[in-house]
């Protein structure tokens, strides 16, 4: 590996695939999250040339780096022909609700592949810098099957090319609403991989237990239902902080889920964007390099404007309110089949962010932190992070 510049600024990656690629009217990921978040942020004016790349999709080869060759070949036999025998779909984890055969089940997950390898190969060329791939963040894929909506696992392609480019510490942060089990699993025991997770306690998929470290190697903060502002704040100051400080992270990958927003239908977390936007604003400014990705988030308008300000807060751009005309046609053309998009509130359409939340700080957050402070910053030494 050999850095030799610095990024001069921030840059997006994205692909129209996500214009027309459904999973079908029905399903959680049928809203256009990353298409909005895109038109959003061209039309705040944050999208220049030089910005934006296009990104290409994964080659079959680069994707069996961590997928299994048969599964690929069943996701290529999926999307031709909009069939699967009885024994694969059970094999796979295809053709249900959660993973359903559709049109682009092979080639919008092995684009969204293609972005976060491209990702990491810009961050293995420079000394500092920024990456951001909205569409990224499929942290539930297993190796041979799919899971939680994740048909390919971005992120360990991702971080596996982070490795292979020469990275040994690298740090592995995610926002989601539900645990990074399938990122946890690919690099549990792996020292050069440390995997942090926040995320909402007795939830699908159910992992990610406050003592499970998978061997000294990952840190989970399960959290009660309701997190607010100021709880999501203090741990990310009094645990992750400390843990990129100790860590040292050459390159970190960010999985910055939307789901435990306020507003998300899929999870029971309250959580404000400008929570997000702070704890990017403080974990961007303590390692040289990072890449950000997408992940859940199930309501258009909670999404767009989350991501979008997630991409502000990496340029330093400073959010207008109100929005100016050409953002709220953006967001008004935005719909929802769920009973949230019948009847939308106003600020959805005018404000970027959502209100503040100056609700206190629980007892049983207050505990939880004590608890987790203990366990994997007091005691630093039992984990594999130093």
């Amino acid at each position: 590996m050999k850095a030799q510049k610095r990024l001069t600024r921030p840059l997006f990656i994205g692909n129209d695939i996500y214009r027309r690629s459904t999973f079908g009217a029905k399903h959680p990921l049928s809203v256009p999250r990353v298409p909005a978040t895109i038109d959003l942020c061209r039309a705040m004016g944050w999208l220049p040339e030089g910005s934006y790349i296009e990104s290409g999709p994964a080659s079959p080869a680069e994707i069996v780096r961590f997928h299994d060759p048969v599964y690929l070949k069943a996701l290529r036999q999926g999307e031709r022909t909009l069939e699967l025998s009885a024994a694969d779909r059970e094999r796979f984890n295809l053709g249900r609700l959660e993973n359903p055969i559709h049109d682009t089940m092979y080639s919008r997950p092995a684009i969204s592949a293609g972005a976060v390898l491209k990702g990491a190969e810009i961050l293995a060329s420079v000394d500092h810098g920024v990456v951001y791939s909205p569409a990224g963040g499929t942290h539930h894929g297993r190796p041979d099957r799919a899971s939680g909506f994740c048909y390919f696992n971005d992120l360990v392609l991702g971080l596996l090319r982070l490795k292979d480019r020469g990275f040994g510490r690298i740090l592995y942060l995610d926002f989601d609403a539900h645990h990074g089990d399938g990122v946890q699993d690919a690099f549990a025991g792996d020292a050069g991989v440390f995997t942090v997770s926040i995320h909402e306690e007795r939830r699908w998929p159910f992992t990610g237990k406050l003592h499970d470290t998978a061997g000294g190697t990952a840190c989970n903060i399960p959290v009660p239902r309701g997190l607010r502002d100021a709880e999501f704040g203090l741990i990310i100051d009094e645990i992750v902080l400390p843990l990129v400080e100790t860590y040292d992270p050459e390159v970190l990958v960010l999985q910055c889920g939307a789901d435990a927003l306020n507003d998300d239908p899929l999870s029971r977390m309250e959580l404000t964007n400008g929570a997000i936007w702070r704890a990017v604003a403080k974990v961007a400014a303590r390692v040289p390099r990072m890449l950000v990705t997408g992940g859940g988030g199930y309501n258009p308008w909670s999404v767009a404007r989350c991501w979008s300000g997630v991409w502000a807060t990496l340029n330093d751009h400073a959010v207008p309110e109100p929005l100016p005309a050409a953002a709220v046609v953006v967001l008004r053309d935005l719909t929802w089949n769920r009973a949230g998009g019948r009847s939308p509130p106003d600020h959805w359409f005018r404000e970027m962010m959502d209100a503040t939340d100056k609700r206190a700080v629980r007892r049983a957050i207050r505990d939880l932190v004590s608890d987790a402070h203990d366990i994997y910053v007091k005691n630093e030494d039992n984990l594999s992070i130093c």
